[in-house]
Formats: C-alpha cells, sequence, structure tokens
C-alpha cells in the first residue's frame, strides 16, 4: 500500500473514532457504532499487514478518545493549574494509550487466517471486547466509552444487561458490526442459500434482545422511600477555598432544611473539611432535622483517622445509627499517585486537594438507612460494574455521589449518568445520583432516567422510590459470563477453521 493510500486511511480512521462518540450521551445515536466499527474493521480486512491494521486501530483510538475524554484537559488545566501545552501534551499522552487497546485488536484482526466470516462475527469481536475489558482493568483501569455504554437505555441490547453486563452488550454489538463488514465483503446476498445462518442469528439476538428489556429480574420490597438529592452548585475552583467554607456550611444546611423526605443525600465531598473538623454544632443540626423527620441523611465529607489515613467517605446521621462507606477503588493522580517515585512530584504541583486518599476495605456493606440497604458508591466507583455487585443482592438501592465539576461544561456529566444507567441495568436496582454541579439525577431499574436536575444550579431533587429485591443474572456471574463468551467464541473460530480444512 502506498504512504499516500495509508495516510487516507489513518484520517479515515481517526474520523470514524471521533465520529463514534456520538453514539454515547448526551447525544444517545446508539445505531452509530454499527456503522463506524463496522468501517473500522473492514479498514483492518483491507490493510497490509497486521502492523497496518495496528496503525489503523490507534488512529481510531486516538479519535475515540481524543474527543470522547477531551474533558482531561480541563481537569488538568482549568482547575489543575497545570500550563495549557503541558495539560495537552498530558491528555493526548492518556489518550495514546486508551488507543493501544483497539491498536491491539486490530493486529490480531489479521494475524490468523481464519475465514471472513469467523474472523469478523466471532474472533476479532471477542478480541476487541477482551481488550475493552482488560482496559478497564489495567493500572486500576478507565472502563469509560466502554461501547457497551452507548447502548443504554434504548437500544435492544441493552436488554442484555442484566445478564451479561457492558462487556456482554459490547461483544453483541462487536459480533453485530462484524457481520456488516463480512457481508460487505462476501456479498452473501448472492449465495443466500449457503450464508443465511449468520445474518438470521444476529437478528435473532437483537430480537431476544427486545424482549429481554420485558423481564422484570428483580421485584419491588413492598417499600416505598422519599428520596432528596442535593445539588449544591459549588464552583470547583471555589470549592476549597476556606474563605469560602463556611458559605458551603450553610448552603448544605440550607438544602438540607429544605427537605423533607426520608433519604437525604449530598454530593461527595460536600463539606470540604475532614469530618473531626466539622462544628460539632452543625452535625448536630444535621442530625436533629433528620430526626424530626424520622429521616437520614448522607454526608460526603472527608475523613482523617488517628492514625493519619484519610478517606474519600459518605457518613450518615439521623434516625438510624450512625454509618460509614469508605471508597475503595479510587482516582489515579486525583486520589492516589501511581509509580510515586517516578510521579509524584509532577503531580504534586497540581492543584488537586488531598492527593494521597487510602483505600475503603472491598467488603464493605450496604448502609441500613430510611429503612433501606443502600450500597454507596462515589463517582468514580460507578465505572466498575463488578465492584456495584459486591453489595448485592443485599442492597435494595444503590446511591452514588459524586463532583464532576472538574470537567465544567463538558460532556462528561452526561456520560457519567449514561453509565449509572447502566450500572440500574445491570442490578435491577434504583441509582439515586446526588452531584455537585450535574448531572444529579433518580434512574430507575430498567435503566431510564425519571427525574433529572438541571445542571449548574442550586438545587433538591426530590423524587419516590422503590426498594428491589432478588438478584438479576449479572449479579450472580459478574463479567464471567462475558468473558466466558469470548474464550468460546475465540476457540470456536480456531476449530470451525480447522474443520473447514478438512
Amino acid at each position: 500500500m502506498t504512504a499516500p493510500r495509508r495516510s487516507v486511511q489513518w484520517v479515515i480512521a481517526a474520523a470514524l473514532g471521533a465520529l463514534t462518540v456520538a453514539a454515547y450521551a448526551p447525544f444517545h445515536l446508539f445505531p452509530l457504532p454499527l456503522l463506524s466499527i463496522a468501517l473500522l474493521f473492514l479498514l483492518w480486512q483491507q490493510a497490509a499487514s497486521a502492523r497496518d491494521a495496528a496503525l489503523l486501530g490507534f488512529a481510531f483510538g486516538l479519535g475515540w478518545f481524543g474527543v470522547g475524554v477531551s474533558w482531561v484537559y480541563i481537569s488538568l488545566n482549568v482547575f489543575g493549574a497545570m500550563p495549557s501545552s503541558l495539560a495537552a501534551a498530558v491528555t493526548l499522552l492518556f489518550c495514546a494509550y486508551l488507543a493501544l487497546h483497539p491498536a491491539a485488536a486490530g493486529y490480531l484482526s489479521r494475524r490468523f487466517a481464519l475465514p471472513p466470516a469467523l474472523n469478523w462475527i466471532l474472533f476479532v469481536p471477542a478480541v476487541f471486547t477482551l481488550f475493552e475489558w482488560l482496559r478497564g482493568w489495567l493500572w486500576t483501569g478507565f472502563p469509560w466509552l466502554n461501547p457497551g455504554y452507548s447502548q443504554v437505555p434504548s437500544s435492544p441490547l441493552a436488554g442484555y444487561a442484566p445478564v451479561l453486563g457492558v462487556h456482554g452488550v459490547a461483544l453483541l454489538l462487536f459480533c453485530t458490526a462484524g457481520a456488516l463488514c463480512w457481508a460487505w465483503i462476501t456479498k452473501p446476498w448472492q449465495q443466500w442459500r449457503s450464508h443465511w445462518r449468520w445474518p438470521a442469528a444476529l437478528l435473532a439476538i437483537w430480537l431476544a434482545g427486545a424482549g429481554l428489556k420485558a423481564v422484570a429480574w428483580t421485584e419491588p420490597t413492598g417499600s416505598k422511600v422519599s428520596v432528596s438529592l442535593l445539588q449544591g452548585n459549588i464552583a470547583q475552583d471555589l470549592k476549597w477555598r476556606s474563605d469560602q467554607l463556611r458559605d458551603t456550611l450553610l448552603r448544605y444546611l440550607e438544602l438540607v432544611r429544605n427537605s423533607d423526605s426520608q433519604l437525604i443525600i449530598l454530593p461527595e465531598t460536600a463539606l470540604p473539611l475532614f469530618l473531626r473538623d466539622v462544628p460539632p454544632e452543625y452535625l448536630e443540626a444535621l442530625a436533629e432535622h433528620a430526626r424530626q423527620h424520622r429521616s437520614d441523611v448522607l454526608v460526603g465529607v472527608p475523613e482523617r483517622l488517628p492514625n493519619g489515613d484519610y478517606y474519600n467517605s459518605v457518613v450518615s446521621f439521623g434516625s438510624s445509627p450512625q454509618q460509614t462507606y469508605r471508597k475503595n477503588h479510587l482516582v489515579p493522580f486525583g486520589e492516589f499517585i501511581p509509580l510515586r517515585p517516578l510521579l509524584g512530584e509532577l503531580v504534586s504541583r497540581l492543584a488537586i486537594p488531598l492527593q494521597d486518599f487510602a483505600r475503603g476495605a472491598p467488603d464493605q456493606q450496604p448502609l441500613a438507612v430510611a429503612g433501606e440497604r443502600v450500597a454507596i458508591n462515589i463517582c468514580y466507583e460507578d465505572a466498575f460494574g463488578e465492584e456495584i455487585i459486591r453489595q448485592l443482592p443485599q442492597a435494595t438501592l444503590l446511591v452514588n455521589v459524586s463532583n464532576v465539576a472538574w470537567f465544567g461544561r463538558s460532556i462528561a456529566p452526561q456520560q457519567h449518568l449514561q453509565i449509572a444507567q447502566m450500572r440500574a441495568l445491570e442490578t435491577g436496582r434504583y441509582m439515586l445520583r446526588a452531584t455537585n454541579t450535574g448531572m444529579t439525577a433518580v434512574v430507575n431499574p430498567q435503566g431510564r432516567v425519571e427525574a433529572v436536575a438541571p445542571e449548574f444550579t442550586r438545587t433538591v431533587l426530590t423524587h419516590t422510590v422503590a426498594g428491589m429485591q432478588g438478584a438479576t443474572p449479572f449479579v450472580r456471574w459478574g463479567n464471567g459470563a462475558a468473558l466466558g463468551l469470548c474464550l468460546i467464541a475465540i476457540a470456536a473460530a480456531f476449530v470451525l477453521r480447522k474443520r473447514a480444512r478438512r
């Protein structure tokens, strides 16, 4: 292949990756990845070598993540005080690392001489899914923009979320895109009598997904609870300033006092000081209001223990005994510094408070508040479905508290809400989200948003939800089922190739 043609293909691949971002929130064009990924597969098919296919995958990834997570630059430059050129370089380097995963899938797509149907409908989708799983695990993981999220909540494939989770949805999406690629290569309509099985099977999968959306995997406990989700709208550049502390505390106290729900939820680190430093009379005012209304208040606040460890925590006050959840899955560079000897000095220069949180225990139990069993997750934690199910099926409600003010007026908050919608689908539970600036929302067990507060407003979002009981297949199996299907698909591709050669 000539250099000019190769360069054009790289540009096309990068454009396809950038276009794929429109499949996610806030755009929700869920059929779009079928086209963009099918065209990527076609580029891989036409690549001169496995190396060229890897470069095309890398270009696709740069476009995909360069557009989809460009908001990382905002946190580094606008709020982290990193010089613009350095923030841009770090953001690009981060996107380049993420792009290595589709690059690896591209390499393997041309590494083995598999028949087109086996390669594009079985092998490549399975490999791509495994690399997406790896991206969500390696170096503590960054599973943002997993293709499975693009199908929530409207796509028929969303029906598989309670069964196979986000990776299973991604696998079926890749399989369908692979079938489109295979159809372009082989033109099966010209020999439909011998090529009808693959299209029929994939059509059946989509129809079955639509049917699965009607299945109620969990059921109400019989209890309902009124909830108030508080959105304080504290600007990130003001949040940790000592001269703004009093105003912040008074703002949240006022919002609490304006709420008479059974469960009142404040965002992540709503109180921007250690719990031990919060005036006792302030905490008593929160608790007293809750007791008067026979309710409980969940407060996002950092804790510092006598041994010096500090945690990103949620603490309950009110009618129930005081309980605490401590964040387990921390954000690299934001809450802890990986490779500290190498990167510690650079990260310490950022204007990010509390960069060395301790990890909470991985086996924490739901909080017993407001007559419910509430599984807490803090900000980034709800991106990890297999970690959320640690508190299930005991939990009747899911609660996420977040502060994505770090990313300004970008698409990050809407993307984060879509991730929460996937968690609600996977678990068959309501997901209640209290955020500092947005998207504060109530998501039902079908993954649909029942109520949402306007972004960048001071708001109390009040709603009534039902506690849920039971376990979806995903709660029981976790990612094991989807990963197992990937391994079966890979094995089947090689076994069928061997049989075809006989």
